[in-house]
């Protein structure tokens, strides 16, 4: 593998008496697409927010680019935190701002003496990436169905270039037509940009179709990590639960089906 992006070490969280994670440790390798998943309630998004900074970590380590995250002062971070972008779950637009203006909105932040037409610029090509129609930029986000919404926050979370991508729950709620095409769409990022991304799912089709790797969180901390096929060959019950279901013997199905159509098609 090569050189982590992400390293977190002994991470513990905690809400009152509730313990979230405790002596959690992962790496997140440049330029892989990692899967995390594990049942509710273990954290995933918890962990996601203590690596970006909106969860302060009782005890633990986190490093991002190879420098360290926790008992800094924001102004300290500032240089790491252009280089990654951040999708939340349902996009989490800001309803008073047009699609055009929420992708803006980073920009003016780190870059405050853009012009207003370069600042256009930018958020009518990112609108573009995302795979959002040209007229979407006018828009508020109450006028997008959610596909276009969860685009629209792709969009934002791509506004400063990332090297890093935080995803949570990117196709919860989609349809599966909806899901595959943004699937589709986050792997040929991956790809043209080079792009290292973090991303929590519970979609299992996701999970077989793009990720390089799935950490499973569970018991606390992250359990396992590895492709697929490394995960079945471990005997834990939530595990194997997990992956050898009727829903993970679906995905199965569909991903060989899928397999097969291409190798025909060539």
């Amino acid at each position: 593998m090569s050189e982590p992006i992400i390293s977190v070490r002994g991470l513990e969280n905690r809400f009152g008496d509730a313990i979230v994670h405790e002596n959690l440790d992962l790496d997140v390798c440049k330029g892989e697409i990692l899967g995390v998943v594990g049942g509710s309630g273990t954290g995933k998004s918890v962990l996601m927010r203590s690596i970006i900074g909106l969860q302060t970590p009782v005890a633990g380590e986190v490093t991002v680019f190879g420098e360290p995250m926790l008992d800094r002062d924001e102004s300290e971070t500032t240089h790491i935190r252009r280089r990654w972008g951040v999708l939340f779950q349902g996009g989490a637009l800001f309803s008073t701002l047009t699609v055009a203006e929420n992708i803006e909105l980073p920009l003016r932040e780190f870059y405050p003496h853009l012009s207003p037409q370069l600042l256009d610029e930018v958020a009518s090509y990112k609108v573009a990436m995302s795979g959002l129609p040209a007229d979407a930029g006018p828009k508020y986000p109450a006028e997008l169905s959610g596909g276009m919404r969860k685009r629209a926050g792709l969009a934002r979370a791509l506004a400063l270039d990332p090297e890093l991508l935080f995803l949570d729950e990117p196709t919860a709620g989609l349809d599966p037509i909806g899901a595959a095409a943004f699937d589709e769409l986050t792997r040929d990022l991956q790809r043209t940009l080079g792009l290292t991304v973090f991303l929590i799912t519970h979609d299992l089709d996701t999970l077989y179709a793009i990720c390089d790797r799935i950490a499973v969180l569970a018991d606390k901390r992250v359990i396992a990590v590895g492709t697929i096929d490394e995960l079945l060959a471990l005997d834990h019950p939530w595990i194997q639960e997990y992956f050898n279901g009727p829903r993970g013997r679906q995905a199965l199905d569909a991903k060989d089906r899928t397999k097969k159509t291409k190798e025909k098609a060539a």
